[in-house]
């Protein structure tokens, strides 16, 4: 059925699903024909012109691509579609709906049949040989169930999140405090206190020459063995935007799973470009993650007080950025509007008015209508 269009079931009975066959499923190497056995799955919003990008880069290195489309707007979404509607290893599931990230790629996971599968956000760009060299590592060993690849700005600098530690209540306390800026500037006493100062992030340390196994990395970019994915279970769809990848972290550790980060896999993202016209509802259900994920996962870990202080500085962090977006925003229109008064003024200036009776013909006299 190679290059022939068909429409399935796929978790969401409202999902239309259009697919243009892949390679069989099943396959149990990790390449095959010069394709790394991945099923690459994009969950994409309103990601524009980049996710174009991001199709371009991976269609040449995986077996298998599932964009699956969280009610984008229709116009720019199947325009870059259009551009790959003939790849034979592409299908495109489109929701109804924007029912969250989470859900999302779960939607793609269950559609797709290679043994490895790779959470990718649509803003990312993979480099040539790098799908391959996060496969390779993660079919290394039998214990790994998880890989990311080097994280990048457009500028080239390695971003956070893309090799980190667990934020625990701990950890997010030392960070939200400021423990770890004072770490940095007085190294010989964070040296000799580390639990004391240092926070999750591990992108400022120096980037390591090979694979080495961390606690979490991003989830945009999260490859993973399907029987991985089958022992620990599907992304946790009560996360509808970030949080999803520490808590699916946390539950590959403690099933057993290694966690690998490839430093010689540069994946460049372009970070915010699904959410950046959406800072409030982004930030929120940021914040609303955070929770949820320190009580799923810490509730019974850490002292009440401890959690307290955590669960008041998460509120009062998205206190302040609300704050702050109302007050540039309100700043923002502000500033705006006498330009726009002015060029109300200009507009009105520029037309003539003629009143009614100067255009009402006399009696028998035909006239041409006065226009301004």
């Amino acid at each position: 059925m190679s290059g022939e269009s068909s429409t399935r079931a796929c978790g969401d009975p409202d999902a239309i699903v259009t697919v243009t066959e892949s390679p069989p499923s099943g396959v149990s190497l990790p390449h095959r024909d010069g394709l790394a056995a991945v099923s690459v799955v994009i969950v994409n919003y309103n990601a524009g012109e980049v996710l174009a990008d991001c199709l371009a880069s991976v269609l040449p290195q995986a077996s298998e691509v599932v964009v699956v489309d969280n009610a984008s707007e229709p116009g720019p979404f199947e325009t870059v579609i259009e551009r790959f509607a003939d790849h034979p290893n592409l299908t495109v599931i489109r929701s109804p709906r924007n029912s969250g990230f989470s859900s999302g790629c779960n939607l793609g996971i269950r559609r797709s049949g290679q043994p490895a599968i790779l959470l990718l956000n649509p803003d990312c760009v993979v480099a040539p040989g790098a799908l391959i060299a996060m496969s390779d590592v993660l079919h290394a060993d039998e214990r790994t169930g998880m890989v990311g690849g080097y994280l990048t700005s457009l500028d080239g600098r390695e971003q956070g999140g893309g090799r980190r530690a667990v934020p625990t209540p701990w950890r997010s306390f030392v960070r939200g405090f400021g423990f770890s800026r004072f770490g940095k500037r007085y190294p010989k006493i964070a040296g000799r206190f580390p639990r004391l100062f240092n926070d999750h992030y591990m992108h400022r340390q120096p980037k390591p020459t090979e694979p080495i196994s961390v606690e979490a990395i991003s989830g945009a970019c999260i490859l993973m063995k399907r029987a991985a994915v089958d022992d620990v279970g599907l992304l946790d769809e009560g996360y509808f935007l970030h949080c999803e990848d520490l808590d699916l972290c946390m539950r590959f550790r403690k099933r057993g799973w290694r966690i690998m980060f490839v430093p010689h896999a540069p994946v460049m993202h372009h970070k915010g470009v699904c959410s950046r016209n959406r800072t409030l509802f982004v930030e929120w259900h940021k914040h609303k993650g955070m929770m949820r994920f320190y009580r799923k996962h810490f509730r019974h870990q850490y002292p009440p007080a401890l959690m307290a202080v955590v669960v008041a500085g998460v509120w009062t962090r998205f206190g302040a950025i609300a704050a702050r977006h109302v007050a540039r925003e309100t700043y923002r229109r502000a500033a705006e509007l006498p330009v726009a008064l002015g060029r109300r003024r200009l507009r009105s200036k520029a037309g003539t008015h003629v009143p009614a009776t100067l255009t009402r013909p006399a009696p028998g006299v035909a006239t041409r209508p006065v226009t301004g």
